[in-house]
């Protein structure tokens, strides 16, 4: 199974976990780039509409509110969801003070 995760964390909150701690979430990070998995910052998102296939149209900025801004998202590769939330338990986000959203990316 697929799945995307979303993390979320503050910049403050980054900067003020144990130098230890960052250093393997981010080698944690690495072995899941190194098992396959796509990850990636969140950069300025933008809102796309076409009503009615009536003309699209674009806005700045982000639709989905959170307490947190985005930090980035990934798409894993897991047997369930227990195993994927096992995966992200270790990143960044997770030890350092964020969240780490997991959405299960049904088949159509």
């Amino acid at each position: 199974m697929k799945f995307i995760t979303i993390g979320y964390g503050s910049r403050e909150d980054y900067d003020r976990m144990d130098p230890v701690v960052r250093d393997e979430a981010h080698a944690h990070d690495q072995r899941l780039r190194d098992a396959g998995a796509e990850m990636g910052i969140a950069g300025s998102p933008v809102q796309v509409r076409n009503h009615d296939n009536a003309g699209t149209e674009v806005a700045e900025g982000a639709f989905l509110r959170s307490d947190l801004p985005v930090a980035g998202f990934s798409i894993i590769e897991a047997e369930s969801v227990d195993e994927a939330i096992k995966l992200v338990a270790n990143t960044p986000c997770a030890v350092g003070h964020g969240v780490v959203e997991v959405w299960p990316l049904e088949q159509w």
